[in-house]
């Protein structure tokens, strides 16, 4: 859960609002009728920019955008693709939809892959790097950039959790071959559903901008209808009105991690006293966007003794095995019991941060939570 959606208001309606009037919700052709109106390729044009990009591709979904950059690889089908074990579902399903073997591996306690533990790893099938940027912190994106390029690996960030996020100035998505993002209904940056692939490469991106379309190369001079096939693709195409969204939600997105940050800076200086508390790592700590504040306990029995008083004083701790852990061993079918990492979730507390979330009730909760232990 991120605070995109906490600010809806006349802007989103606004930009809505030229779309329904234009009558074109598709994204392609209708020249005449729409009037001048393109709203996802100018919400492309603004997200390149925000980045730092040379290009970026507007799509249905964080899961779209990830399927569309590995097949912009054009890797042999059964290569095997570094993932760690806590992440989305959505990382391991891409992988196994594009024909490839995800090999999971532990975190360290950025909560974010661990290097170590990736690079051993490494086998002469293994052809790239899908490094998760988990809840708005960067991955040790200078070391795994490293290993990349010792290994001739090839690079894919998971960024749809970091949405404006960086790493020693750089924004995250930026530094591999591409960069995946998403804006689903509870992402820092929302349309709805929606996401992104962004890449500095040409040639990575018309891969990627044919795959999208069922292999369309998108010319101007001639009718959609009479373009000629440049590969096989699918549709993962973004619609006017997750554009228009978009234009408005990128535009107040520095207002609401600089809100998120300040939020997430009171609740952690309040608890900051007690030593059985260990914070999570960053690689940046400047560079992550706050959505979430992750601390670890001693042991998994007081960690649930926390999480309990939280809950019973109206704070609810995020949850992180299932979805993010369990179902991806389940997914690969593994006999491994990624123990390092089991071992830092099941004594993590985790807490969303909003915009508009009460602080003192949460610094309240967790204040009790600490004096009972």
């Amino acid at each position: 859960m991120m605070a995109g959606r906490e600010v809806f208001g006349k802007e989103e309606l606004e930009q809505v609002t030229e779309v329904l009037q234009s009558g074109v919700l598709f994204r392609y052709g209708f020249d005449a009728q729409r009037k001048g109106v393109y709203k996802v390729k100018t919400f492309e044009d603004a997200f390149a920019r925000y980045v730092g990009a040379r290009y970026a591709l507007g799509v249905s979904s964080g899961t779209a955008a990830l399927k569309t950059a590995l097949e912009g690889l054009n890797l042999p089908k059964g290569s095997e693709i570094l993932v760690p074990c806590f992440t989305f579902v959505a990382s391991i399903e891409a992988i196994e939809e594009t024909g490839h073997i995800p090999v999971l591996c532990e975190i360290d306690r950025s909560f974010n892959i661990s290097v170590a533990d990736m690079e051993r790893r490494i086998t002469k099938k293994t052809a790239c790097i899908l490094p998760v940027h988990m809840m708005g912190s960067a991955c040790n994106m200078g070391a795994i950039m490293d290993v990349a390029k010792k290994s001739n690996l090839a690079v894919v960030e998971d960024a749809c959790q970091a949405t404006g996020a960086s790493y020693r100035g750089k924004k995250l998505g930026t530094f591999g071959e591409y960069g995946c993002f998403s804006f689903d209904y509870v992402k820092v940056l929302t349309t709805g559903e929606g996401g992104m692939v962004v890449t500095d490469e040409e040639a990575l991106y018309l891969q990627a901008d044919y795959y999208h379309d069922h292999g369309h190369p998108h010319r101007t001079d001639i009718g959609r209808g009479f373009e000629e096939r440049m590969r096989k693709g699918t549709n993962y195409r973004m619609n006017e009105i997750q554009g228009a969204l978009g234009i408005a939600q990128l535009a107040k997105l520095p207002g609401i991690i600089a809100t998120q940050k300040e939020n997430k800076r009171r609740i952690k200086q309040s608890i900051a006293g007690y030593d059985f508390i260990s914070f999570r790592e960053h690689y940046d700590e400047d560079g992550e966007i706050a959505t979430f504040l992750a601390f670890l306990l001693p042991d998994r029995d007081r960690a649930e003794k926390f999480k309990k008083i939280m809950a019973d004083h109206g704070v609810t701790p995020g949850v992180l095995n299932y979805w993010h852990f369990i179902a991806n061993i389940q997914s690969i079918g593994s006999k491994e019991k990624y123990e390092t990492s089991q071992n830092i979730l099941e004594r993590s507390v985790v807490i969303e941060i909003l915009m508009k979330m009460d602080v003192e009730k949460t610094i309240d909760a967790l204040t009790r939570a600490c004096k009972k232990l």
